[in-house]
């Protein structure tokens, strides 16, 4: 069940994008579109999200038979008889009737066993060269005649014969059409075996996925998977199989002889590339070029680092940790409104608590984020999302700050900020508090960028296994200080926020 918060959030997030549940979905990892639907219905009949205050609902044993009659003597769906009745729910319906007619319900099959193009090659080679009955066959693979005589029709066409004849015909004794026979049965086992070469050059001379589609290659890329097959097989064969003219394919061996005019560039942008954790795209190589004061365009950066197999580490969505515990003491009003522009800094402070989840245990982070230009001002970790991490936090950020300059800091609801000891620096520093709006995380959404750029550069996709907290923390630590010192935002004509503040002299060089 979900509370009355949760649902009063999706609600107004529904709303808030357009009635677009699949956002909101992705966004707050609940509900399903059907629920959402439910919910908001309720809302515009009520002109608001209510409190559920009726308990739960029990059923007498004549409901009960009742329900498992109607299941039984309507097609056993369920549906039908929710629709009908208006009671229960499909799992309470399941569960009555395994308890007063056990073995009536339909069960669903377990999901069919997914074969490879590898398995079902050998398994037609098999079928096709007598190696066994169809039903021999069919049984050591793990499926049936009918599959095994449609991965036949699939691979080999319509026209190839699946087997010898059985009994001996008026043309037995010719020896001919048996050799005949034979070589055509040694052609199609052929065809395979070269199919299977092709689709194991293409996952591993090429680096696709093993689902790729041989003739979905570039020319390039097929000149590459030809010539590595050429000693074994005939270049027309393959030219064919792959897809590829052979004008296309002798253009590509000129072009892939030539010397490689980017040879030293491919070599630097893959130095920068690891350089920065594997945490950069084309755009940000490229700026980090023009710094270097080396001119090419940005297509050509792209076209090196998908040739070389350059990815950044992509993105992933995580339900994040939530401080709030209720309104614990009065809220200061949203003066924020969701626009996080700062002419200068130290104008505009934003702040919220992080999780992180290794197998070590649990470590909390809690930085200042400051909107003039990105700069992480000050950071804490620790173990336990307590009210000295939030604090140390916010003491040390204030310290940094400069005569008269008493910024506005931006949070949520959460209860680190409503405590006196939170209060207290605030007031002591002459820090104007605002918070977002109950339960609205796009009320802070430029802090929680900062935590999703930093948890896909650094934190997901990685096995923490082995790590101790101190560790992870120390790494955690290391990228932030990266993050400030050298890795460039293109909002920032590409420098970092320590660059973008030295070259307007807010700070030493």
């Amino acid at each position: 069940m979900y509370s009355y918060e949760d649902r009063k959030r999706a609600v107004e997030l529904y709303i808030e994008y357009s009635f677009k549940a699949a956002e909101v979905i992705r966004e707050l990892g609940y509900p399903n579109r059907h629920s959402l639907s439910n919910w908001y219905k309720d809302y515009l009949e009520h002109g608001e999200v209510r409190e559920r205050t009726h308990e739960p609902r029990f059923y007498s044993d004549e409901e009960k038979r009742l329900a498992v009659d109607h299941f039984l003597e309507h097609g056993r769906s369920p549906s039908l008889t929710i629709g009908a009745l208006g009671y229960p729910s499909k799992q309470s319906l399941y569960e009555w009737v395994d308890e007063l007619v056990p073995g009536q319900r339909r069960i669903s099959p377990p999901p069919a066993v997914q074969f490879t193009y590898e398995q079902k090659a050998d398994a037609v080679v098999a079928l096709t060269t007598r190696k066994g009955s169809a039903k021999e066959i069919a049984e050591s693979v793990g499926t049936s005649r009918e599959n095994l005589y449609w991965w036949k029709y699939e691979l080999l066409g319509k026209e190839v014969p699946c087997k010898m004849p059985d009994t001996p015909s008026e043309n037995a004794g010719d020896v001919a059409g048996l050799e005949a026979r034979v070589a055509e049965l040694e052609s199609q086992v052929r065809k395979l075996e070269l199919r299977k070469a092709i689709l194991e050059g293409t996952v591993e001379l090429l680096g696709k996925g093993p689902g790729a589609d041989p003739n979905r290659l570039t020319n390039r890329e097929k000149t590459l998977l030809v010539q590595a097959l050429r000693p074994e097989w005939p270049l027309t064969v393959l030219l064919g199989e792959v897809g590829l003219a052979r004008s296309s394919y002798q253009y590509q061996v000129e072009a892939l002889s030539k010397p490689d005019k980017y040879a030293d560039l491919r070599v630097r942008i893959t130095e920068i590339f690891h350089e920065n954790g594997s945490r950069y795209g084309y755009r940000r190589i490229h700026l980090e070029l023009r710094k270097e004061k080396v001119v090419v365009s940005e297509k050509v950066v792209c076209a090196i680092m998908k040739e070389e197999g350059l990815v950044a580490k992509g993105r992933k969505r995580k339900r994040r940790y939530s401080s709030y515990q209720g309104e614990i003491s009065e809220a200061p009003e949203n003066l924020v409104k969701r626009d996080f522009h700062a002419d200068a800094p130290n104008e505009l402070w934003l702040t919220d608590i992080t999780e992180f989840h290794i197998p070590a245990g649990k470590v909390y982070l809690s930085p200042v984020i400051d909107c003039f230009d990105g700069m992480a001002v000050s950071w804490r970790m620790s173990t336990s999302p307590n009210a000295e991490l939030a604090n140390s936090m916010l003491e040390a950020a204030c310290s940094t700050l400069g005569e008269g300059e008493r910024p506005r800091i931006h949070s949520d609801r959460g209860c680190h900020y409503r405590w006196p000891g939170w209060i207290r620096i605030c007031e002591e520093n002459g820090l104007e508090r605002s918070m977002s709006k109950k339960g609205c995380s796009p009320d802070n959404s430029a802090c929680e960028g900062f935590f999703g750029r930093l948890k896909n550069e650094v934190f997901y996709g990685e096995n923490w296994s082995g790590w101790s907290i101190e560790e992870f923390m120390s790494e955690i630590d290391a990228y932030i200080r990266w993050y400030n010192e050298r890795r460039i935002k293109l909002t920032l004509d590409g420098m970092s926020p320590v660059e973008y503040r030295e070259s307007l002299g807010l700070m030493a060089a």
